[in-house]
């Protein structure tokens, strides 16, 4: 007896795993940045602090305006063909089958098979399956700002909270190479999560959000050393 068992398909989560991954690099690499920028130029530990908060509170909002702008700009034009095409399909029904049926044929399907599929498919939802066909839109990949911008919002305070954190435990001192090391850890582990989650190997992900990482943050911290010096 065959079992039939659901799939789980890893596509499924890639609307809310871009935002998410993205959201918390960003927290954690212009969070710490920032950090070892002010603590470079010489900044009291007060001062660098806040300057940590004002970009975790600015940056959050940042986030979550640029991803609803952006994506809410994708579902317009996703709302836009999906119009064009209800109306082509109220109009000329005959030549929307006929199309359907030769992305079929393109595909290897047999020409008679492919029209009886179009038929069939068309019959039941039209609109839905030239959508997915034709347009390639589906519910897999459907535009959601606002799950894009609350996802982007919260993973980045998260991501922007670590290094704070590193902030607050390290002693004024060694405040540079705690935040350093301690950020490019949360880097790591932010890869190997993001992989693991996204069904991907962990080695290149991990190696490539940790290099970025650290390029930005000794880019800041020789920026803040060189102004502090010349101030």
């Amino acid at each position: 007896m065959r079992h039939i068992h659901p799939e789980n398909h890893l596509i499924r989560r890639i609307g809310w795993l871009r935002a998410a991954v993205l959201g918390a690099n960003d927290g954690i690499t212009s969070t710490a940045s920032l950090i070892l920028g002010m603590a470079s130029a010489t900044a009291s530990p007060g001062s660098v602090l806040l300057a940590g908060v004002a970009g975790l509170v600015a940056g959050a909002m940042s986030m979550a305006a640029g991803e609803y702008v952006s994506v809410s700009s994708q579902s317009d034009t996703e709302q836009a063909d999906l119009a064009r095409e209800k109306r082509e399909l109220r109009d000329d029904p005959t030549y929307e089958k006929d199309e359907l049926a030769q992305i079929f044929v393109a595909r290897g399907v047999e020409p008679g098979l492919a029209r009886q599929v179009a038929e069939q498919l068309m019959a039941k939802d039209a609109l839905a399956v030239h959508a997915r066909e034709e347009l390639g839109i589906s519910a897999l990949t459907t535009a959601r700002p606002v799950q894009a911008a609350l996802a982007s919002a919260a993973t980045f305070s998260v991501g922007a909270a670590a290094p704070l954190l590193l902030v607050l435990v390290a002693p004024a001192e060694w405040l540079v190479p705690v935040v350093s090391a301690g950020s490019l850890v949360f880097l790591a582990l932010l890869g190997v999560l993001g992989a693991r989650t996204g069904g991907a190997g962990i080695v290149r992900p991990t190696l490539r959000v940790t290099f970025w990482g650290a390029f930005a943050m000794a880019l800041t911290a020789g920026i803040g050393a060189l102004f502090g010096t010349a101030i």
